[in-house]
């Protein structure tokens, strides 16, 4: 079935402008997922980039900072299915556990980090994750039979700096 170019423009005005995943925007048109794929690649090719104007209208609209928050509600919940990983592998040593910790509350920094100009309360948080980071390599440097009370107290802890 032949679609003319105002249907062509609907469905990249639905995934640029309303956010629509491109499936959701293809059906809300009545056309096939991969005729509305074959079209977006199309466009890139002469220039139209579907993607690059979906970030730009994101960021125009004042979107970014919901971007920010669903990405930071993700990782938090990533980082704590991680760490309740890691604190219930009991064949895991402790030397081990704190250098996985550590590692993710490195990039859970960074993720903070880019996102505090974009959300400004995140910088507290981000200022206890730095605490924390350091806070394991010292135990891991200077007590480290403490190791595993470190890992164990940590989710519970940042489930706690999650109330502020």
């Amino acid at each position: 079935m032949a679609h003319g170019d105002d249907t062509k423009r609907a469905v990249r005005a639905a995934f640029v402008f309303d956010g629509l995943e491109l499936p959701a925007a293809a059906a809300k048109h009545g056309v096939a997922e991969g005729t509305a794929r074959r079209w977006k690649y199309q466009a890139k090719e002469v220039g139209d980039d579907w993607d690059k104007a979906r970030g730009a209208q994101m960021l125009a609209g004042g979107g970014i900072e919901e971007v920010a928050r669903q990405t930071l509600a993700i990782v938090v919940m990533q980082v704590q299915t991680t760490v309740q990983a890691i604190n219930e592998s009991p064949d895991m040593r402790p030397e081990v556990k704190v250098q996985m910790l550590t590692s993710l509350a490195d990039a859970y920094n960074k993720l903070l980090a880019a996102s505090r100009r974009l959300m400004p309360e995140t910088s507290q948080l981000a200022t206890a994750m730095d605490v924390l980071q350091k806070f394991g390599q010292f135990i891991r440097d200077k007590y480290p039979k403490h190791l595993a009370a470190f890992a164990e107290v940590l989710e519970p802890f940042g489930d706690e700096l999650g109330k502020y």
